[in-house]
């Protein structure tokens, strides 16, 4: 028995060590959230209880150095993702984003919006294989988006309501998100 409690003990300090050196646990942390990101769906805001975004002078930076006024996104389907480079629920849902941004990149707008500098995001995006534009805030964002955690993500319809308004990780190349915007595209 006391031989079994030592292989107890050594199996909790390896978990331990694991869940507490920066290299294991992040990739630990990732693997949990895409696991819970599939349990997690995109629900659309019921009619009543929707927002409407003010489409305000919030000007955003792109990777490649154009800038982006909030307010040419007017009458256009929007997907907005708050995120960042170190955040294991940002990373862990990427790859379902650049899926989507895929496909709808060409009728969605898509803005990946990150406080995180751009050298950090280029070097993120090489390594992960992905090509969306990622954007700076430049300036104030709308108070209808404003949020104190990430990831935070929010569809927004032609006629401007936020009809999508999650948090976490979620598997956006869903059946389920594909259908909302194609939805959202036909109105």
């Amino acid at each position: 028995m006391k031989g079994k409690l030592t292989k107890r003990n050594i199996v909790f300090l390896i978990v331990i060590a694991i869940l507490i050196i920066p290299q294991t646990r992040q990739p630990l942390q990732v693997l949990l959230h895409k696991g819970l990101s599939f349990f997690n769906t995109s629900s659309l805001i019921d009619q009543d209880d929707r927002a409407t975004v003010s489409f305000s002078n919030w000007k955003l930076k792109s990777d490649v150095n154009t800038t982006l006024n909030f307010k040419e996104t007017e009458g256009k389907v929007v997907l907005i993702n708050f995120w960042a480079t170190w955040c294991p629920p940002c990373i862990a849902e990427m790859p379902s984003l650049q899926a989507l941004y895929n496909d709808y990149n060409d009728k969605v707008v898509f803005l990946f919006v990150t406080s995180d500098n751009f050298k950090t995001v280029e070097q993120f995006k090489t390594k992960k294989g992905f090509d969306f534009l990622v954007f700076n805030p430049l300036n104030e964002i709308p108070d209808e988006l404003k949020t104190g955690s990430i990831p935070r993500t929010f569809v927004i319809n032609k006629q401007g309501e936020i009809v999508v308004d999650e948090s976490g990780a979620i598997d956006w190349n869903s059946e389920t998100v594909r259908n909302q915007l194609d939805n959202l595209l036909s109105e």
